[in-house]
């Protein structure tokens, strides 16, 4: 029977994206679990395994832009038949045999794509750029020849004359499908375009800004993305768009739909210091480095298990609550904010889930991150304490019912007696949907990670 190969949903807001790249030829046979196809989204880049082993027949080509859910291909078994009424869409073509006969093909192990394009990971062509290596020059022992992260790691550490390694080679254009059909529509150099997107990948939007301003003021320069908020001026009108837009969207329509009550609670936090110190110190040799905001992760996980109305999500007529605890934690980018999941943080240790938090944190800056590290999120924990704040007003992600605040750990005073202590202290802010959640459920919870940040050691078993 023929499985249905669908373009992916990333996350709630996603409203429409690409097929940026297929990496199964049209008519060639895929494993399940094999890199299909790369999607592009106006904010990620992401590799879909396949589900089925089979032949993979094309109904979409290369950049075809569509909506979540849209189906793009079939997987069918050995010499089965395309179902009633489909068709392969332009550019889907099946190889033809020496006969003149159109037949199935294995997998193709060719080092290069149509138009010159070597079969390679989304993190291999970074390390390889930020190496300066062709990928030309290095053997791909990925599905078809591609080049995998391992591959290029490899070449890294072993110095070779044919690496070909790449001298004043010019600025790779990070650019979504959609902003490259437009561009070419509109005439539009996306060489003199400045994207707004994460690492500054150029979205539609951006094509549509250059293509607005007169063309003296549309040569726009290569600006690192790291310097773009030193051109913030008093006067500047800043155009709502790419990830910013997705942000405001959501934002708004959470505060809309929403109930939402937000209340703080003041941990001591003496006790916490001590032990995220001697772990920095006892797993310094396995290049893991926990944070506070990894132990305020552990605290939540365990205190949802107690209190699962907060690890829940609103329906129209009806509360679920879930039996697996996902939680994201927001992570600062240039343009806006991403959520990556921590999967089942309910079961991991702490340990684990400070390595988890790193990976997440370094994939989302880099733009690696994939489908799962991206969606089904059951609860979120956000930090403002690194820019000094002691309490906020965290906005809900939806479909959440709740999420919670890191503030800063000051400096305090307590009581011991009549003596006065210094003491270390953090602010904690819940906000819940009060649709969902009532105030004493949610102060209980709150309560249940004080208690556990203020006896830390109970979040080592």
């Amino acid at each position: 029977m023929a499985t249905e190969v669908r373009l992916v949903k990333a996350g709630m807001t996603m409203t429409e994206g690409a097929v940026a790249e297929w990496y199964v030829p049209d008519g060639a046979e895929v494993e399940a679990g094999q890199p299909l196809y790369r999607m592009e989204t106006e904010k990620i880049e992401l590799e879909v395994e396949a589900e089925a082993s089979g032949v993979v027949r094309h109904l979409v080509a290369a950049g075809a832009t569509l909506e979540p859910g849209g189906l793009i291909a079939y997987i069918l078994a050995p010499g089965e038949a395309m179902p009633a009424g489909a068709a392969p869409g332009p550019g889907a073509v099946l190889p033809a045999s020496p006969n003149g006969a159109t037949a199935p093909a294995k997998a193709s192990s060719a080092v290069t794509l149509e138009g010159g394009r070597i079969p390679s990971s989304p993190i291999a062509r970074r390390l390889a750029k930020a190496a300066g290596l062709s990928l030309s020059a290095i053997a791909g022992t990925g599905p078809g020849g591609r080049v995998v992260e391992a591959d290029v790691l490899a070449a890294r550490a072993t110095p070779h004359p044919t690496l070909g390694v790449v001298a004043d080679a010019p600025r790779e254009i990070l650019a979504s499908p959609l902003a490259r059909k437009l561009a070419e529509q509109l005439r539009v150099g996306l060489a003199r375009v400045t994207g707004t997107g994460p690492g500054g990948r150029i979205t539609k939007e951006d094509v549509e800004a250059a293509a607005s301003r007169p063309s003296t003021a549309s040569a726009i320069s290569a600006v690192q993305p790291s310097a773009r908020s030193t051109l913030h001026q008093p006067g500047q009108r800043i155009p709502l768009r790419g990830m910013r837009k997705v942000i405001a969207q959501r934002m708004h329509a959470s505060l809309q739909q929403m109930a939402q009550l937000t209340m703080t609670m003041d941990v001591r936090m003496d006790e916490a210091v001590k032990l995220r110190q001697q772990l920095i110190d006892e797993w310094a040799s396995e290049g893991i480095r926990p944070s506070y905001t990894d132990l305020v992760i552990r605290a939540v996980a365990r205190a949802l298990g107690r209190h699962p109305l907060l690890n829940a999500t609103m329906h129209e007529t009806e509360i679920e609550l879930f039996e697996d605890v996902h939680i994201g934690m927001a992570v600062a980018l240039d343009d806006g904010l991403i959520v990556p999941v921590i999967r089942d943080a309910g079961r991991l240790p702490l340990k684990e889930i400070a390595a988890e938090s790193t990976r997440l944190a370094e994939a989302a800056r880099s733009g690696t991150l994939g489908l799962d590290d991206m969606t089904g999120g059951t609860f979120s924990v956000t930090a403002l304490g690194m820019a000094g704040i002691d309490a906020f007003t965290p906005i809900i992600n939806p479909p959440n019912v709740a999420i919670l605040g890191i503030g800063r750990i000051r400096d305090d005073v307590g009581w011991d007696g009549d003596r006065p202590v210094k003491q270390q202290r953090m602010t904690l802010s819940l906000t819940i949907d009060h649709r969902a959640v009532d105030g004493a459920p949610g102060a209980a919870f709150l309560g249940s990670v004080r208690d556990l940040l203020e006896a830390p050691y109970r979040l080592l078993v």
